[in-house]
Parts: structure tokens; sequence; C-alpha cells
């Protein structure tokens, strides 16, 4: 495992950086992409076992031959590249290449089963043998047939399915940035970030929640992962909010919301955001300079929730002499800043974005190794090539599986005829598509990863949008933040449940902490499809100002969640008063973010700032006039 891995990374390095130190030249694609899935996808069958009751301290004797015949099927291909580019075998090989086809669609199958679920396994399944049943679907689901032969001919050797758009935005960008992810964790990033949040905001109200906020943020960016950033800074946040008067779900729901909003968040945005860039045939960068503002108000709304909560049942932070130092804890992980600043300049500045996390990763390793009191020995250099190999042969597998789905849908041509039955339902009108967007990219992330339903959706939907007149980055940035609402929202929240079993909380109860705490997710994608001021794609007078508009909305609604706003305090406890009054103000914040001027809104801002007053108004005068008769009852 560990020869295969650091193989692949050298692969990686050497089409990237154009050194040709294999074979003298820089490989085809298909050649690189045969390469590096040959090197990863057979390490499933020898680190996921067949299933749970499967044997954990040895490999079994069929999940080495399946190892060794994925190795063989891709090693095959890899072999006959330039002929299958030369003959154009991916629509129509000779019999002996098409079994060979059988035999690496099976295999991929069954190592997407073993990566990412029976979920993900079934729908990868049916949709990779639509093409054998097109024409007998009905009409909005039908489109051109194929034979068993011509599908997996198709599929194993066209650029548009195996070797389709997930395999070469891994191939070609994620790749160093999850070898960079790996690196941070294992040279002790996620415990500098932390310890740096707690000396900076584990003293104030509500401090641990805070600190959450900020490690999960800066964590998350980095990693890509909502599960492994729980995984990793919930260990340390959970403990500390339960100590300060949070209860368990109260905890549980915070990281995971916190943690969840981290694969929002630039510079790193997972490899999700990649393959977007990867469909917008634009530069990752513009991506991630678009992602600011959401993922600001995002966790904007998170902050203010948190601070309403600890502000109205006066929650303490913890001791001062309890928290890490911020000097000394500078000090000891001065370095990490330093990469992360490296890997900023090369992002922004010098668009370098494929090798950036390569020179960081360099850089990373060698003052750690320089100056770290905990410097790698062969174990530690071990133990981080064989995550490195787990981490990439997972992704990689899920990817390559994922792109079954891609390949179905591009021989039968079902993309473009979904595109225009969608548009034909929604009679034309983008609301309508948005809320049917909404709702598919939910329903699908519940059952696929936010990858596997973005890819889906970015193919059979975002075209839709698009034609409305939508923006395309925004739309695309819709179907990933609509991915992500799952990982929060039950009745399968991943993200919530990986955090309640952490905090010893009830799976259930924990979800719907954290859909009310990340409620502000449901709406900012709309808010930027709607304008996009949002995604930085406007002039700098109207991005203020919509961004001004939208933090006091956020602000609003985040305060009338908790039962507490800032300036007015809190806002009772009568049984229908107080409900009245949050209502209010989740309605005049609602008014107050909300872009108007837009072809989709028939409003004016000025109209829906009024609005807001309004309703704002009537809040504050319901608070108060209940404020001054439980003040009278008190004294009689």
């Amino acid at each position: 495992m560990m020869a295969a891995t650091v193989v692949a990374v050298l692969l990686a390095v050497n089409q990237l950086f154009n050194f040709g130190f294999f074979v003298g030249h820089i490989l085809l694609d298909n050649h690189y992409q045969y390469a590096l899935m040959g090197m990863l996808v057979p390490l499933v069958f020898l680190v996921f076992p067949v299933s749970k009751k499967a044997p954990s301290d040895r490999v079994p004797w069929y999940d080495i031959a399946l190892a060794g015949l994925t190795f063989a099927a891709i090693l095959f291909f890899f072999v006959q590249a330039e002929t299958i580019l030369d003959r154009g075998w991916e629509m129509g090989a000779p019999d002996r290449i098409v079994v060979v086809g059988y035999l690496l669609w099976f295999v991929v199958l069954e190592a997407t089963r073993r990566t990412g679920g029976m979920a993900l396994f079934t729908i990868v399944a049916v949709i990779s043998f639509y093409p054998l049943f097109a024409d007998t679907m009905p009409t909005f689901l039908s489109g051109l047939p194929s034979t068993l032969a011509d599908t997996a001919a198709y599929h194993t050797m066209s650029n548009e399915s195996l070797l389709g758009i997930p395999m070469r935005a891994l191939s070609n960008l994620v790749i160093g940035f999850l070898v960079f992810g790996v690196a941070l964790t294992h040279t002790g990033g996620g415990k500098f970030f932390i310890d740096i949040a707690f000396s900076l905001l584990g003293h104030v109200r509500g401090g641990p929640a805070k600190v959450a906020i900020f490690a999960s943020g800066l964590m998350g960016s980095m990693s890509g992962s909502v599960i492994s950033n729980v995984v990793t800074t919930g260990v340390m946040t959970i403990p500390a909010m339960r100590r300060t008067g949070f209860t368990p779900s109260q905890a549980a729901g915070i990281e995971a919301c916190a943690s969840t909003g981290g694969v929002l968040m630039p510079p790193i945005m997972g490899a999700t955001a990649f393959i977007m860039a990867v469909f917008l045939e634009i530069p990752y960068i513009e991506i991630a300079v678009a992602a600011i503002i959401p993922s600001i108000l995002y966790y904007l709304a998170l902050f203010v929730q948190i601070d309403a909560l600890a502000a109205r049942i006066n929650m303490p932070g913890m001791p001062r002499e309890e928290m890490p130092k911020f000097g000394e804890t500078l000090r000891r992980g001065w370095y990490f800043i330093v990469v992360f600043v490296l890997l900023i300049v090369m992002l922004v500045f010098m668009r370098r974005e494929a090798l950036a996390p390569f020179y960081a990763t360099v850089l990373l390793i060698v003052i750690n190794q320089i100056v770290s009191r905990d410097k790698w020995g062969l174990a530690e250099l071990k133990e981080f090539i064989l995550s490195t190999g787990k981490l990439l042969a997972e992704i990689t597998t899920i990817l390559v599986g994922v792109g079954l789905i891609v390949g179905a849908l591009s021989i039968t041509g079902m993309a473009g005829t979904l595109v225009n039955d969608l548009i034909f339902i929604a009679g034309g009108n983008p609301l309508i598509l948005l809320a049917t967007g909404a709702v598919t990219s939910f329903i699908l992330g519940i059952g696929m990863t936010v990858t596997a339903a973005y890819i889906f959706l970015a193919i059979v939907l975002a075209p839709a949008l698009i034609a409305g007149g939508l923006n395309p980055l925004a739309v695309h940035l819709f179907i990933l933040y609509w991915g992500m609402v799952s990982y929060i929202t039950p009745p399968v929240a991943l993200g919530a449940f990986a955090a309640a079993s952490i905090a010893g909380a009830s799976a259930m109860r924990t979800g719907f902490q954290a859909m009310r705490l990340g409620s502000i997710i449901y709406f900012v994608p709309f808010f930027f499809v709607l304008d996009p001021a949002f995604i930085l794609q406007a002039p700098v007078d109207r991005i203020v100002l919509a961004t001004l508009q939208a933090v006091a909305g956020v602000v609003l609604i985040g305060g009338a969640l908790q039962g507490y706003v800032v300036g007015i305090g809190d806002l009772g406890k009568h049984p229908v008063l107080s409900w009245i009054a949050r209502g209010l103000f989740i309605v005049s914040g609602l008014l107050l973010a909300t872009p108007g001027d837009s072809p989709l809104i028939p409003f004016s801002d000025i109209k829906l700032a009024l609005a807001a007053f309004v309703a704002g108004g009537c809040a504050i005068a319901i608070v108060r006039w209940s404020r001054v008769k439980a003040e009278r009852i008190a004294v009689s």
C-alpha cells in the first residue's frame, strides 16, 4: 500500500510539474489517469472490508484476488491507452477488449459500494446500466439505447465516464490538496488552530462554541471533509462546550454546523469545488473568491446564535488560566501560518492552483522537521503515507464510480433531454426551477456524497437554470450549498450524527439542533442566485450595499432564532408574544437580506427595507409591551 501511494503521488508530481522522469515524456491524459486508477483503486479491496462482519486482523484471499484483478484490468487499459485513442474503441471495441471492460465495470461498482455505501452504489449501478433500457423508459426519461458491449466500452475507454470530469478534476487539481490536508493533520495543524482559537475566544461568553466556529472553519476549509472535521476538532471542542453549560445536543449541533461550513469556506473547499472549476472551465480561485461572502454570512449567523444563546442564559466562558497562551501557541506553530500564506499567494496571485498544495506540503514537512518538537520518525512517516493512501483510494474510487453516472447520461443524450423537460415543467420560471433544484439537491445529498450529487445536478439541472437567465457560477454554488444541507438536516444528518456520537447525545435531537443553528444555509444560496453581488460579480457599490443589508438581516434572524437580539436583549418568555416577536424579527431579517431590484424579485431594495422596518418595529413594540406587563405583574 505504501509503495502504491508513493508511486501515485510521484505520478501526479511528474504530470503536473512536467518532469518527465518516468518515461522521458509527459504521459497522455488517459495514460496518466489509468495509471492513477491502477495505483489507487485496487487499494480499496485491501483497506475497506467487504462487510462489517469481515475479519479485521487480516486481508481475506478474495479481497487480494479482487485487488489483483482490478490492477490487471486497469494495467491492460493503460498499455492500450494510445490504441484506444487512435482507433476510437470507446465507440466500438473488439470483443476481447470489451471482456476486460466488463471486469473493470464490475470491480469499480464493488469498490464504490465499499467506499461510498449501499445508497451510492445502488444509484451508480442503476444509472450506469441505464443505456441498456433507455428507449423503454417514459418520455421524459427516455434516451438513445446502447448495447451492453458498447456501454462497457464507453464507460471504460471514453473520456466521459470513468475518465470523465470527476477523474480529470482529481488527477489535475484535487490530489495535491488531499495530500496537503493529510500532512496538515499529521503535523499538528488541527491542534494548533484549536489552541489559537481557545487563546483568543475561550474566555468570552459561549467561548468554546465560538472556538468551534473558528477552528472548524479553518480546518474544514483545508480538509474538505465534514466528517473528518467533526472528528478532528470535535473531540476537543465538544467536551469544552459541555463544561460551560451547553447541552450534549447543543454542543454536537454547533460542531456539526461549524464543520459543515468549513467545506464552504475558502481557500480550500473540498473536491467538489475543484470539479466545479472543471465544469465551468474557470480557474478554481474564481470559485474560492465567489464563496467568500456566502461563507461569511453562514458563519456570522452561527456566531450570532451562539452569542445570543450564551447571553440569554448567562453562560460563562472558560477560566483564562486554563486557556493556552496566544504568544506561546503562536511561537510553537507559526510555520502553519507561513504555509497558509504561501498557499494563498500561490492560489490568488500566482494562479498555480495545481502546484500550490505540493509546494505547501513540502514546506510544511520541512519546517516541521526543523523546528517542531514533534518531528517525524519512520513510524510517523509510515502513518502519514498510509493515511494518504487510504484517503486517495477512497476519494478516487468514489469519483470514478460517479463517472459512470456521467457516462450513462452522456451516451444516451439524457442530460439534454432532462434539461428541456425541466424547463417545460417549470414553465420557464426560474424560481420554480430553483425550488426544484433545492429539493433535488437535498434528496440526492442524503443518498449520495455531495460530490456525486453535485455532478449529477451540474449535468441535469444547472443548464436549465442557466438557460433561465441565472448566473452560471451562482447556479453551481447553489447546487453545492444545497447538497451540503443534508449533513445537518434530519433524517440523515451525517455531520450531526458524527458529532452526536462524540457528545453522547441523541442523534436525531442533535440533527434538529444543527438544522436550527445552521438555518441560514437554507437561505444564503437563494441570496446569491438572485443577486450575483453576493459572489462579487457586480459593481462595488452594489456589493457593499447587498452585503450590509444581508449582514443586518442575518443578525436579526440569528438573534430571533435564539430569543435574544443584539441591542434589544431577551425577547421574553411569554408563551405567545415572545414567539410572535421572534417570527416578526425573522421576517424583518429575511426582507432585509433578500436582494431587491432583481429580475426574480418584483420589489426594490427600498420597499423591502421599509417592509423590514415595519415588521421589526412591530416586534420591538411587542417585546417592550410584554416587558412592561411583566414588570407590573411582578410589582403587584
